[in-house]
Order: structure tokens, then C-alpha cells, then sequence
């Protein structure tokens, strides 16, 4: 019912700068809260960075300062504008949505197949 279709990702050096988009298929998109997650190899998937309806947000506490999460529901995408990249960074990155504001991954409704971030020395 719901497909999420994320972009933008890619290969970069320390320092530089990526945006991240999610589209996704449904004409209730604003109804839902939409969250960035990643995956590293080894590592669980954890929360990056959330919008709800109201425009409310939340950060990982790695990224804060760095990373920007904004939504614009004329387009029915999700954007995460991320700036001063670190090698720690590198990961998969999912969009996720869901009906409630509730961000543990187990929890989220809808999820894209994800698209890679490598940061390089």
C-alpha cells in the first residue's frame, strides 16, 4: 500500500555534505511521521533523526548540530540534509514512516529499502 523510495546517497569525504530524499506513494503523506534510521555493518538500526505532523522533531545525539530533517507534504518527501560528514557516519540509510509518533525501529510501520552513505578520510 505505502512505498517509500529513498536517494541521494553516495560516496564522499570528511567534511562534505549529502541530502537525502524519500518519496513516498500515498496522497495521505501528511498524516505520518517519517524518520531517518541506519544501519551500519555489525551494528543494530537506530533512530537518526524524526518529524512527526506537527513538525516536532528528534536527533540522535551524534548527528544534532550536523544533521537537518524537514518534510514537504506538496511533494510527499522527507529530506535529511546532513553537513559535516564523519567516517562514523557510514551506514545504510532507511526512511521509515508510521500512523503514531513512536520512533523505536520495531515499532515503525513502512520502510524503504534503504540507500548507502560511505564517508572517506
Amino acid at each position: 500500500q505505502v512505498e517509500l523510495v529513498e536517494s541521494g546517497g553516495g560516496s564522499v569525504q570528511a567534511g562534505g555534505s549529502l541530502r537525502l530524499s524519500c518519496v513516498v506513494s500515498r496522497n495521505i503523506f501528511s498524516r505520518y511521521t517519517m524518520g531517518w534510521y541506519r544501519q551500519a555493518t555489525g551494528k543494530q538500526r537506530e533512530l537518526v533523526a524524526g518529524i512527526n505532523r506537527s513538525g516536532s522533531l528528534i536527533y540522535a545525539t551524534a548527528v544534532t548540530d550536523r544533521f537537518t530533517i524537514a518534510r514537504d507534504n506538496a511533494k510527499s518527501t522527507v529530506y535529511l540534509q546532513m553537513n559535516s560528514l564523519k567516517p562514523e557516519d557510514s551506514a545504510i540509510y532507511y526512511c521509515s514512516a508510521a500512523l503514531a509518533a513512536r520512533w523505536d525501529p520495531e515499532y515503525r510501520d513502512y520502510w524503504g529499502q534503504g540507500t548507502q552513505v560511505t564517508v572517506s578520510l
